[in-house]
């Protein structure tokens, strides 16, 4: 067996609408697909009917999944995966950044790293923490 791909899969404890348009601003994320609980269950409950199952976002030439999750599920604890980005444009990777800080928590500025990338670390509003690598580019 060879794994294809590892792909981060976040669950956002019914806010996955609200993650989905906010992603597509701080990274350009395009939803390649999305199927929400009630499309092809019709025993299901009212509640959940219109929260998103399953959605797959490009993100470069990578995809990140998310879902609002079964239900009243307590939100997993920030931290414990991190979803690394590597870019190689300076302006993006800031303006990434900061608009993934704003309303999270910044956990390592964005920072001249030793090996000569913009490195720095976010979580957040939904609980989701972000590292950044950005090439520098020569000057």
């Amino acid at each position: 067996m060879s794994i294809l791909a590892a792909t981060p899969y976040l669950i956002l404890n019914g806010r996955a609408d609200e993650a989905i348009a906010h992603y597509q601003h701080a990274l350009g994320t395009t939803t390649t697909s999305l199927q929400r609980f009630g499309d092809n269950n019709p025993n299901c409950p009212e509640a959940l009917r219109n929260n998103v199952m399953h959605a797959e976002l490009k993100a470069g030439n990578g995809t990140l999944m998310l879902s609002d999750g079964p239900g009243a599920a307590p939100p997993p604890p920030a931290g414990a995966v991190n979803v690394a980005l590597h870019m190689n444009d300076e302006a993006q990777a800031r303006r990434s950044f900061e608009i993934l800080a704003d309303g999270g928590t910044v956990f390592q500025p964005l920072m001249d790293a030793p090996w000569g990338a913009l490195f720095g670390a976010v979580i957040d509003r939904y609980g989701v923490s972000w590292m950044f690598n950005c090439e520098k580019q020569p000057a």
